[in-house]
């Protein structure tokens, strides 16, 4: 499916519709939780969980398992995070000034530093598994050219 079809798009304001859905009802089951409203925060969290199926169905469609790598996984979260810190919480941040929301900047200025630790400690995650898959790169050829030798022994043999 193309990245920039409208089902896409579709598909991912579904996504954030539904893990808004879910943190709500997360939020709301714990708030009638504390109020003693142990059935209402039940019903919030039974849905909370459906909210979390629909979530992966639209996800296994905008990130098919089959296209994703480790390395890959790592590199969009690593943009994601990147973007939050860079654009998206620095323009909420500045609304937030222009309407003079002491609590919002504060919040929007805790993301960026939030945001910009995710990524670097994505970062150095896919910098490790950059390592790891080297050297298994350099095991895996030694021991394939040991065998080469090995066998082209046993037909000279």
């Amino acid at each position: 499916m193309n990245e920039s079809s409208t089902t896409m798009r579709n598909l991912a304001a579904a996504l954030a519709g539904e893990a808004t859905a879910y943190m709500k009802y997360r939020y709301f089951a714990r708030l009638a939780r504390a109020a003693g409203d142990i059935q209402t925060a039940e019903t919030f969290e039974t849905t909370a969980a459906q909210e979390i199926h629909h979530a992966l169905g639209h996800l296994d469609l905008l990130y098919p398992a089959e296209s994703l790598t480790p390395a890959r996984m790592l590199e969009l979260a690593i943009a994601g995070e990147t973007y939050e810190y860079t654009t998206m919480y620095p323009g909420f941040r500045d609304q937030a000034a222009i309407e003079q929301s002491a609590q919002a900047q504060a919040e929007f200025s805790a993301q960026i530093d939030e945001s910009r630790e995710h990524a670097a400690v994505f970062a150095a995650t896919l910098a490790k598994a950059e390592k790891r898959f080297t050297a298994l790169a350099k095991v895996e050829q030694r021991h394939a050219h040991t065998y080469q030798e090995r066998l082209q022994r046993v037909n000279e043999a």
